[in-house]
């Protein structure tokens, strides 16, 4: 059972959510709810005319929250929930500077993007959509010895950059395909989650040299900003597959592009991308070796649906003072 807040609250919705999402938010009672009902993103000029005069922002990871919406909203903001893991759109430092609390979703979509990122690990290195397309236009003539081959997991090294709850996650599914070795960086050694794995901590340059696999599954900082570039792409082996669900700007896609394109590593899997959505014609989309996705690695029904009321309940918390399920802590 959700308290009512204590007293009228108004808050302002940046899109179209699950409808237990919205229904936690409507049968809170004293919660004045306004929102831009549509699947695409709220255009800058309805989010500042939306959040002006409200106590209460849920927003997507894909509304950036800077000082002009912050000075839009006035001093009656008092909560933003982002219904995402990643907080990277959030002006933080000007958000902290005036007080205002901060929920977001995180563990609920762990399960999702990690068996997402293991699905578009071997789509790419299976060469899935590339073998689709062949059935669809006439390739498919006949059985090939060479035709069509790929790399597989078995006795293979997969590193890891970031062995976060996504990292892990990613870690406990792969183990199962004869994974030989796991191999981990990050801004420090977690030991006791890499126990499970048998996972190594390692140099940024040793993992991108050893690794038959590279996933990428850290938050964007700005240490983690640009990290996989040339010289990283360099480093790996050039029968390497490369897997980005993290965030785009990881990745010097430039540098990415160059990669496939020239040999260095054999092929890339992204489900994030710089910007997004990646226009029609950007090169990336002209390789076969490269498998791009529309940031899905969370679209599962349950979990999306979760996300929404997890980032509700944040949201009603903070308009009430109270503790919220998760807060993001300035």
């Amino acid at each position: 059972m959700r308290r009512a807040v204590s007293r009228a609250m108004a808050v302002f919705v940046t899109r179209r959510i699950s409808a237990e999402g919205l229904r936690v938010l409507a049968e809170a009672g004293g919660c004045r709810v306004q929102q831009w009902d549509s699947e695409e993103p709220v255009p800058r000029a309805q989010l500042l005319a939306g959040v002006s005069g409200k106590q209460g922002l849920l927003c997507l990871l894909s509304d950036r929250i800077d000082r002009e919406v912050l000075d839009a909203a006035g001093p009656s903001l008092k909560v933003i929930s982002t219904m995402s893991v990643g907080f990277d759109h959030l002006a933080l430092d000007e958000i902290k500077k005036r007080g205002i609390r901060v929920g977001y979703t995180p563990d609920v979509l762990t399960d999702a993007t990690a068996e997402l990122s293991v699905a578009l690990l071997l789509a790419t290195c299976r060469r899935l959509p590339e073998a689709v397309e062949q059935v669809k236009n006439g390739g498919w003539t006949t059985w090939k010895p060479l035709w069509m081959c790929g790399y597989g997991l078995s006795n293979s090294t997969v590193g890891i950059i970031g062995l976060g709850r996504i990292g892990q996650a990613v870690a406990r599914r792969l183990k199962p395909f004869g994974v030989k070795n796991f191999l981990y960086t990050g801004s420090r050694p977690k030991p006791e989650s890499a126990a499970e794995f048998q996972a190594e901590f390692v140099p940024l340059t040793r993992l991108a040299e050893e690794s038959d696999f590279v996933v990428v599954t850290c938050a964007l900082t700005p240490d983690t900003q640009g990290m996989c570039n040339k010289d990283f792409f360099s480093r790996m082996k050039k029968t390497s597959v490369f897997i980005n669900t993290s965030r785009g700007a990881v990745v010097n896609q430039e540098d990415l592009y160059d990669a496939l394109v020239s040999g260095q590593i054999a092929a890339a899997g992204l489900d994030v991308t710089t910007p997004e959505p990646l226009p029609t014609d950007h090169p990336l989309l002209s390789l076969k070796n490269c498998v791009i996705l529309p940031h899905v690695g969370s679209a599962t029904y349950a979990t999306r649906t979760t996300m929404s009321v997890l980032a509700a309940d944040n949201l009603l918390a903070g308009l009430r003072g109270e503790r919220m399920p998760h807060e993001l802590l300035l």
